[in-house]
Parts: structure tokens; C-alpha cells; sequence
């Protein structure tokens, strides 16, 4: 059996610690690879297992002859789709432990941070007003999660064990536990209606951009707070700037931008009913990452068919 040629092609900083962690996830796995850091390195022909994202050194992709397989290091490949990649080549999405673990942090302590309306009490000192008011319990709190794949099936789960009632929405029918779901754009009316907690774990398609406009806004309830650890271009800022003003919104916790890093002068910063976090909700994991590329990889020799296929007509 020949040792396949993994390239990895992600960011010059990355190109040690992923050569480690392959290194390890391979003597784990029993399964031997050969790994190149350096696109001019090795051949384009040799290479059977490409590992990238849209900013790394790969712009174009002539000669990879005998590819396998291309492996994201993001779970989203919007960027990636962009770029002209060979159309027989399965491409697959990042789905590995360490970035669900850090999505499910962020989106379960954000949730909890509104549910409990925590933001009253800071910045205050003797002056606060002494006024015991207790937030609801988390089964009187309508929880929903618009985006219910890998992370947001995890994260709706996660609420709902946590006692929140929570809804899911996703473009087909979808099954999560203790989680009540929608599908299609029948469904996205009853998801959003009444939500008091909304969470955007979405894909950016032409499908989903500003899936959040003035018109889903209205569908909340008063005073409802938006989580955005998904993707920037799913909100129409004007209309959640607009919402948050007239007071229909109560919060809304970013994490994502249409431009990123978001430009200093833009009405974010200084809102006082938004909280802007730099794109950290969740990153890929380098020691668990390589692990699922090993999982990959091993299916791929065995000559099983490869898990979270990118279906590159729908964009994710």
C-alpha cells in the first residue's frame, strides 16, 4: 500500500504545529502518511490529500492529478467556493470536536448572559437601583436556532438540556433532541415567532443573506436578544440598527461582520445595545482537527465514502 501525500496549504504560521499534530494523529491511527507543509515542495501529481482554506498560498489548483480528497479548515467554505477548484474532487467540511466545544462555550454562555440579563448589573456601584427583579426560568425562555447542522444541531441540544424551550430551522427537515423543528420557508415563520433568544448559526448563501431583515425582526418578541456566531452577511444591519433603536430589540451580540476586521466607524462600536466579540466564537483546533483529518484520510483509503461533502450547488 502506497503512503499517501498530504498537503497541508493553510497559513505559514499553522505549517509546524499542523505538521506535529498530523505526525501524532497518524502514529495514533496506525495509519502512515507523508506530510508536506510546503506547496513547492512536492509535486502537485504526487499529492492525495489537499488540507486549506481560502487564505492560504493556493489561488489555483492545475496538476493536482491525483487528489483524493480537499479538506477545509473551516467549517464554512463560502471563501473557498470562490476560488476555482477542481469539479471531481470531493471537497469536505471541517467538522471536528475542539470547534464544537467552542461554539457550544459561546453560545450557551451569550444565551445564558441574556436569559439572565447580566449586562443590567454591570458598570454599576453603589448607585444601582436595589430592585429585585429575577429573570424567568429557562423553560419559560423561547430559545431559537436558525441553522441546525453540525454546530447548530449541537448548540440547540446543548439549550434544551440547559431547560430552554427551543426551536430549530433548517432549509431541509431536521431531528434533535428535545429540540422542536422547522424546515423550508413555511417554517422560518413559526421558528422566529415569539423568539426571545435568537441564535444565527447559518451558512452564507445567496439563500440566507439578511435572512434577518425588518420583517423577521418584527416576528420576535419584545425585547428579544440576537447571538450571531454564524455568518455577518445573514443580518441587514440597518434593519437590526433600526430594531435596536425603536427598541423592539433589546440586544445583539455579534461575532461576525460583512467586513471584518469591522471598520472603526461603523455604528456597532459605539451602540450601547450591541456587543461586538472579534470573529472568536469558535476556531478550528489544531490537535483535534487532525484527528478528523485522519478519520477522512482513513476512509478514503479504505475506500468508504468521505462524511460532510460539500454540495457545492447549495453552498455548504
Amino acid at each position: 500500500m502506497t503512503t499517501p501525500t498530504v498537503l497541508f496549504a493553510g497559513k505559514l504560521a499553522d505549517r509546524e504545529t499542523y505538521a506535529r499534530e498530523l505526525a501524532r494523529a497518524s502514529r495514533e491511527a496506525a495509519l502512515p502518511i507523508r506530510v508536506v507543509t510546503d506547496p513547492d515542495e512536492v509535486p502537485r501529481g504526487e499529492v492525495d490529500y489537499l488540507v486549506f482554506n481560502a487564505k492560504g498560498p493556493l489561488r489555483e489548483f492545475e496538476g493536482f492529478t491525483r487528489l483524493k480528497a480537499m479538506h477545509s479548515l473551516w467549517a464554512g467554505v463560502d471563501e473557498i467556493l470562490k476560488l476555482p477548484l477542481p469539479e471531481d474532487v470531493p471537497l469536505l467540511r471541517m467538522v471536528e470536536d475542539g470547534l464544537t466545544l467552542g461554539m457550544l462555550d459561546y453560545v450557551t454562555g451569550h444565551v445564558l448572559r441574556h436569559h439572565l440579563g447580566i449586562d443590567q448589573h454591570l458598570g454599576h456601584g453603589a448607585d444601582m437601583p436595589w430592585s429585585a427583579v429575577f429573570p424567568p426560568l429557562a423553560r419559560e425562555r423561547q430559545v431559537t436556532v436558525l441553522g441546525i447542522g453540525e454546530l447548530g444541531a449541537a448548540c440547540a441540544e446543548r439549550l434544551a438540556l440547559n431547560g430552554f424551550r427551543v426551536r430549530g430551522w433548517a432549509r431541509s427537515q431536521k431531528q434533535v433532541q428535545g429540540v422542536e423543528c422547522h424546515a423550508g420557508p413555511e417554517g422560518l415563520a413559526a421558528a422566529l415567532d415569539g423568539a426571545e433568544i435568537l441564535v444565527l448559526l447559518l451558512p452564507d448563501t445567496p439563500g440566507t443573506r439578511h435572512v434577518i431583515d425588518a420583517a423577521a425582526i418584527a416576528r420576535l418578541a419584545p425585547g428579544a436578544a440576537i447571538v450571531n456566531p454564524g455568518r455577518g452577511p445573514l443580518i441587514d444591519d440597518d434593519a437590526l440598527l433600526a430594531a435596536l433603536d425603536a427598541g423592539h430589540l433589546g440586544h445583539a451580540t455579534l461575532d461576525v461582520f460583512d467586513v471584518e476586521p469591522l471598520p472603526a466607524d461603523h455604528p456597532f462600536w459605539a451602540h450601547p445595545k450591541v456587543t461586538v466579540t472579534p470573529h472568536i466564537a469558535s476556531a478550528t483546533r489544531p490537535a483535534t482537527a487532525a484527528e478528523a483529518i485522519l478519520r477522512q484520510i482513513a476512509r478514503g483509503e479504505a475506500g468508504e465514502p468521505f462524511l460532510h461533502v460539500v454540495q457545492r450547488t447549495l453552498g455548504y
